[in-house]
């Protein structure tokens, strides 16, 4: 029965993680254009889909090598815009911190944007889940999302200058962001949370590449942690 259940549960993340292609396909492609425009070799392009699993900071990093910067500046903006992974990890703590060491290095590795908006909807939603069923449900999430990313960054590098300018493909990021952030405003902190790092992020936009990023999480965790006190 238990393991019925489980494989009931990961085909259902596997339905829930299917919608997400719709951006993550078009962001993959523009990552493997914007690669091989960079001067990176294919494999290059490669290594950073399948290491790294996380576009923000893929272009973040690339970014990086255009301007020339040196190694210790490249990763230390790639950290700073996925600084928000560490933010995702503590809270499935609750959920998933009774799964064996391995599973959680797995889990650490499929940890991204999708996964993670799509797992914790899912577990607050069923409280009654067991561990197993979550670690199920959040690698069913996974499993659409992760090799299609590596594919479609494969297909942008190798057919980047003959996708047409009219396919738009950098329409992906913001709306990728917008579709999962949106839903989770819940409450009053998490409102005014997301309104403080628009307004400081935006402020410290000169700031070099990923610093006002850093500022703005730590300024939004500040307020929405002030309001969530004040209104409790």
């Amino acid at each position: 029965m238990a393991s019925a259940t489980a494989k009931s549960v990961y085909l259902q993340g596997v339905r829930d993680g299917m919608p997400f292609l719709l951006v993550a396909i078009p962001f993959a492609a523009l990552f493997g254009v914007s690669a091989i425009e960079a001067g990176l070799t294919i494999g290059q392009a490669m290594g950073f889909s399948v290491l790294v699993i996380a576009g923000a900071s893929q272009f973040a990093a690339l970014q990086m090598i255009v301007d020339h910067a040196g190694v210790a500046l490249t990763l230390l903006a790639a950290l700073a815009v996925n600084l928000r992974m560490a933010m995702y990890s503590a809270s499935l703590v609750p959920y998933l911190g009774d799964a064996p060491l391995w599973k959680r290095a797995c889990v650490s590795y499929l940890l991204f944007d999708q996964t993670y908006v799509a797992g914790v909807a899912r577990f607050e939603a069923a409280p009654q889940m067991t561990v197993r069923d979550r670690m199920a449900f959040f690698v069913g999430v996974a499993t659409p999302i992760a090799p299609v990313w590596v594919v479609a960054t494969l297909l942008g590098a190798l057919l980047g200058a003959r996708i047409p300018e009219a396919a738009a493909l950098d329409f992906a990021l913001p709306i990728t962001f917008i579709a999962m952030v949106a839903p989770m405003l819940r409450t009053l902190a998490h409102v005014v949370a997301a309104l403080v790092s628009v307004v400081v992020a935006l402020a410290l936009i000169g700031l070099p590449s990923g610093t006002g990023l850093l500022i703005a999480a730590a300024c939004a965790m500040a307020a929405g942690v002030i309001v969530e006190e004040r209104t409790a």
